[in-house]
C-alpha cells in the first residue's frame, strides 16, 4: 500500500493516537465493560424473547401481521 493513499493515513492516525494514549485507554475499557453489561447481562433479564412466549413455532409471521392488525385499529 503505499503511503500517501487516504487509508494508509487515516489508519495511521487511529493507530498512532491508540499507541500513545495513557488516560483514553482506561477510558475505553470502562466503555467496553459498560456496553457488555448493557448488551449482555441487561438484554438477559430485561429483553425476553416475547415471540418464542406467545407464538407458536412456525407462526411468528402470522402472530405479528395479527398483533399489527389488532393493535393498529381503535
Amino acid at each position: 500500500m503505499r503511503k500517501d493513499s487516504f487509508f494508509y493515513r487515516a489508519f495511521d492516525l487511529y493507530y498512532d493516537g491508540f499507541r500513545h494514549m495513557t488516560l483514553g485507554k482506561t477510558l475505553w475499557t470502562i466503555i467496553l465493560i459498560k456496553l457488555f453489561i448493557m448488551f449482555a447481562i441487561l438484554k438477559v433479564f430485561f429483553f425476553p424473547n416475547f415471540l418464542k412466549q406467545h407464538a407458536l413455532e412456525g407462526e411468528e409471521d402470522s402472530f405479528v401481521a395479527t398483533e399489527l392488525i389488532e393493535r393498529g385499529t381503535p
